[in-house]
């Protein structure tokens, strides 16, 4: 296609995720739903290039091991989706306006 792929030098990617979780799990400690987002789209990107169990034979150890850190990371990425539902769906407290009393004399 005659198309390059840029250089991108691992130190930056390492340095990029570990700033991405670090304040995406600080946020979401701060119940903010941009922390949510950024743990989200960790997981989303990290999940399938560090837990490759399809390159694993199934009667292998290994394959097992990968396998449960690899739906392990679904379930939080279920969990995220979950509170980020929850959060969007929950109305805000409203003040409530007391109403005025007459006065009786």
């Amino acid at each position: 296609l005659g198309v390059a792929v840029p250089h991108i030098e691992l130190k930056h990617v390492i340095a990029a995720t570990i700033a991405l979780k670090g304040l995406g799990g600080l946020l979401f400690i701060l119940s903010s739903s941009l922390g949510a987002y950024l743990l989200l789209l960790y997981l989303a990107f990290v999940t399938p290039i560090v837990h490759d169990f399809y390159n694993y034979d199934m009667e292998k150890a290994e394959f097992a091991q990968i396998f449960g850190k690899f739906t392990q990371d679904l379930a939080l990425i279920g969990a995220l989706l979950f509170f980020l539902g929850m959060k969007n769906s929950i109305p805000k407290r409203q003040a409530k306006k007391k109403a005025a009393k007459a006065k009786t004399n």
